[in-house]
């Protein structure tokens, strides 16, 4: 990863989850976010599950050597957005407010899990794993 790198860890398994991150954009200056699925064996999910996060109840955003999860990653992906696009201002409308983010975040994973059983998708249970083997 290079220091100009931010990495989002998502799980692409969940159409909304994706198309999110299919179309966020962050500023040319802030650097270039890299997509990471949170279902592939890799020593970011591997950090991401070391920290005992878990990817089911939130995204996570790696960023200089600093994590960001669920709330506070979607948060801080508002603040580095590019204000080009519908969608780029409203995200940055929507979830610039720390507190909002932190009152809307659970709603939307909420969708998500909902999401998921409807499409009949496993969660990616990073947490569950014996001795994190998978990764």
């Amino acid at each position: 990863m290079s220091s100009k790198e931010i990495l989002l860890i998502y799980d692409r398994d969940c159409p909304a989850c994706h198309y999110y991150c299919q179309i966020v954009r962050i500023r040319d200056s802030v650097g270039t976010l890299v997509l990471i699925d949170a279902r592939e064996n890799n020593a970011v999910m591997k950090e991401v599950t070391d920290l005992g996060l878990d990817i089911d109840q939130g995204m996570v955003l790696k960023m200089h050597d600093q994590f960001y999860y669920g709330a506070d990653a979607i948060h801080a992906l508002s603040l580095l957005s590019s204000r080009s696009g519908v969608f780029n201002r409203f995200n940055f409308w929507l979830f610039r407010s720390k507190k909002l983010a932190s009152v809307l975040y659970p709603v939307l994973r909420s969708c998500r899990n909902l999401l998921l059983k409807i499409l009949r998708k496993t969660k990616v249970n990073n947490l569950d794993l014996p001795n994190n083997d998978h990764f």
